[in-house]
C-alpha cells in the first residue's frame, strides 16, 4: 500500500509548535487519522452535516463540528467531565481535514442520515 509522510504531506502548517503544545499528543494522534483517511463527511439533501471518524481502535465515532461534539468517551470524560482538553483526537481530526480538505464525502438521503445517526444511538445506550 501507497503511504506517505505527513510532515511532507501537511507541512510545518500542522506541525507547528503551537498545535502540539495546545493539544498534545492529541495532534499527532489526530494527524495519523487524517493520514488514513479516517474522516468521512456525511451530507444530506436538507443541509445536515455529520462526520464519522474511524478511530485507531476500530470503533467509527460521529462528530458534529457545527457544535464541537464527538460521541467518544474520550470526548466525555476528558472535555465535558473533567475540562482538561479543549477536543478529543476525533473532532480535532475532523478539524484538521477541513482544513487540508482531506475527508472523504458521502451523500445520503435525509432518511438515511436519520438511520445513521439512530444506530449511533442505539449503540451508545
Amino acid at each position: 500500500m501507497w503511504s506517505f509522510s505527513v510532515d511532507a504531506y501537511y507541512g510545518p502548517v500542522l506541525h507547528h509548535p503551537r498545535l502540539k503544545f495546545v493539544f498534545g499528543s492529541s495532534a499527532v494522534q489526530a494527524l495519523d487519522l487524517v493520514d488514513r483517511q479516517s474522516i468521512t463527511l456525511i451530507s444530506s439533501p436538507s443541509g445536515r452535516r455529520v462526520y464519522q471518524v474511524l478511530g485507531s481502535s476500530g470503533k467509527t465515532y460521529t462528530c458534529l463540528a457545527s457544535c464541537h461534539y464527538c460521541s467518544c468517551p474520550a470526548f466525555a470524560f476528558s472535555v465535558l467531565r473533567k475540562s482538561d482538553s479543549l477536543l478529543c483526537k476525533h473532532l480535532l481530526a475532523v478539524y484538521l481535514s477541513q482544513v487540508t480538505s482531506t475527508c472523504q464525502q458521502l451523500s445520503v438521503s435525509d432518511k438515511q442520515l436519520t438511520d445513521i445517526l439512530l444506530t449511533e444511538k442505539t449503540h451508545e445506550a
